[in-house]
């Protein structure tokens, strides 16, 4: 299963008027970080970033002049999510934005089946709150002492560890995960196990130098054929 956790920053409030200035992605694959992702500024043209926005993410009208257009970026950004969930913190805002941008483009809106929203998650998992992104990288001990401000890429890549974190975290190693989906039979969310299978791209290095490993050779040949260690060897 392919998803992107990603973060829009934008110029204002309202998705109708104002316009998306930055987008950023993470690439998961089976609720692994994958390497790939996605960033770009936007021009968003004689749309003004409103100060209450510039106080969250310091993107300044002046540094969005020579970044293109987002008719330009399009096909790019269709071209990273193709065929993946789009996963946000408080997507209805994100996707709001996105489609807005769309519309303006004469593009279909992204199906509401394939947006994940990590807020909804968080709420449901933690009821008592508080669910912001700082607060739930404080709850599963994510260092996020690094962001000063609100980025688009940097945000995606904390969300990301943060969604791995409440579908199950580490034991996605152990080959299952508890991913929350929507929609059952009653209505309301179901629990869908999930089979993972995960190969490294690179093997690890080993960490056993040539010189240990000729010293444990030498053991092995004293102690004998019989020896446990030979049964590891």
């Amino acid at each position: 299963m392919r998803e992107i956790v990603f973060d829009t920053e934008t110029t204002g409030l309202e998705f109708k008027n104002d316009r998306v200035i930055e987008i950023g992605g993470i690439e998961l694959l089976n609720h692994f970080p994958t390497g790939r992702s996605f960033h770009v500024y936007i021009n968003p043209g004689d749309r003004k970033v409103h100060p209450d926005a510039l106080a969250v993410h310091g993107i300044t009208d002046e540094s969005l002049k020579d970044k293109p257009p987002f008719a330009d970026v399009v096909n790019d950004l269709l071209e990273f999510f193709d065929g993946a969930r789009w996963v946000a913190h408080n997507a209805t805002f994100d996707m709001n934005f996105i489609n807005a941008e769309f519309e303006r483009l004469g593009l279909p809106p992204v199906p509401g089946e394939l947006v994940v929203d990590t807020l909804a998650i968080a709420r449901r998992k933690h009821p008592m709150g508080p669910n912001s992104l700082d607060a739930l990288c404080r709850r599963y001990g994510i260092d996020n002492s690094h962001r000063t401000r609100h980025g688009a890429l940097l945000d995606s890549e904390l969300l990301a560890e943060v969604y791995i974190e409440m579908l199950g975290g580490r034991q996605a190693a152990f080959g299952l995960v508890q991913s929350e989906t929507q929609g059952g039979a009653s209505g309301g969310d179901e629990t869908e196990v999930i089979e993972l299978s995960y190969e490294r791209p690179r093997p690890l290095a080993a960490r056993v130098s040539k010189a240990e490993a000729d010293k444990h050779a030498g053991l092995l040949g004293r102690l004998g054929g019989k020896a446990i260690w030979s049964k590891y060897n």
